[in-house]
């Protein structure tokens, strides 16, 4: 694999729980950091670990120029749809990233790394996933050597997708059929692709599917942390279509509910399935997801290192 050396990068959402982690890859490969970060937020961490950070919002497009001064690429991880602030909105998703591809394109960088939803194509009545391709679309159209990275479901959101206090307890949260089987990806994993993507130019201009080995169900998780823990864990209840008519309440009166309940369905479609040939062509092998379950088990104290094997 030839690589290209861009050493500045910059870091859109560095504070959160992708962001963070894509910093650490970066330092890890020897890049130069500089992290955007919005007035108000907490950068003390990333000042800790010896990162710029300049202070500007995706919002505000005059906040952008001198963030990307001097920068040869960017690293987006950035998601309104998240709310993890009561002002986020999609809009971020949709303006904020025109207005990041904009900046940059007038900046020069020579890369723009995009964070993705996996077939966000083909998901037209999820808003967060189709904001995503209009994205994809919008850096194409406008030329900028993007590369654009299509993760599944992460495995440790926020390091509790309904699964930390359950899995401690026994048991998962059925929020899609039992059945059902869509891919899902550590996130750990997707930082180091991430800074990886900065340095290699036969990704530009591609949407990269980014997952583990194999499609799982929440019935085949269950088996696998059973196995792993050495003790039963179960998917539990309520079962999925009460969650599902939980979230067509909710939605009645929250635009972030109905978009939740519309990515519960369309995981369950069988499309929410990664290819992972490229990604292990331009990344290497594609991680097994008995390590990536492993792994979350250990970075949240469920399972000692070495305890448990991958296979």
């Amino acid at each position: 694999m030839s690589e290209e050396k861009l050493n500045r990068v910059l870091v859109i959402g560095a504070t959160g729980h992708l962001g963070g982690k894509v910093v650490r890859a970066l330092l890890d490969r020897n890049k130069s950091v500089r992290a955007l970060v919005r007035p108000g937020s907490d950068a003390s961490a990333l000042e800790k670990l010896g990162v710029e950070v300049v202070r500007g919002d995706m919002m505000d497009l005059a906040s952008l120029k001198p963030a990307m001064e001097g920068m040869d690429a960017l690293i987006t991880a950035a998601a309104g749809y998240m709310r993890r602030r009561k002002t986020d909105t999609p809009e971020i998703d949709l303006k904020g990233n025109f207005n990041l591809a904009d900046a940059a394109r007038n900046a020069g960088l020579s890369r723009f790394v995009f964070t993705s939803i996996l077939n966000a194509h083909q998901a037209t009545y999820v808003p967060h996933f189709w904001n995503k391709k209009l994205v994809e679309d919008y850096l194409e159209e406008h030329g900028i050597p993007f590369v654009s990275l299509r993760p599944g479901a992460f495995i440790d959101q926020g390091q509790d997708w309904g699964a930390t206090n359950g899995v401690r307890k026994g048991q998962l949260m059925a929020y899609v059929k039992p059945d059902a089987r869509f891919t899902h990806v550590l996130t750990e994993d997707l930082a180091r692709y991430l800074a990886m993507a900065v340095d290699t130019p036969e990704a530009v201009g591609k949407r990269i599917d980014i997952g583990s080995d194999r499609p799982v169900s929440l019935a085949e998780i269950a088996e696998v942390l059973s196995a792993l823990l050495g003790r039963q864990v179960r998917v539990g209840n309520p079962p999925w279509w009460v969650f599902s008519a939980m979230l067509g309440v909710m939605g009645l009166f929250s635009e972030s509910m109905r978009d939740l309940r519309a990515m519960a369905r369309y995981t369950q479609t069988g499309q929410y399935v990664a290819d992972t040939t490229r990604q292990s062509k331009l990344f290497g092998d594609v991680p097994r997801i008995e390590d990536g379950f492993r792994r979350w088990l250990v970075n949240i104290g469920l399972l000692e290192t070495g305890r448990a094997s991958s296979r």
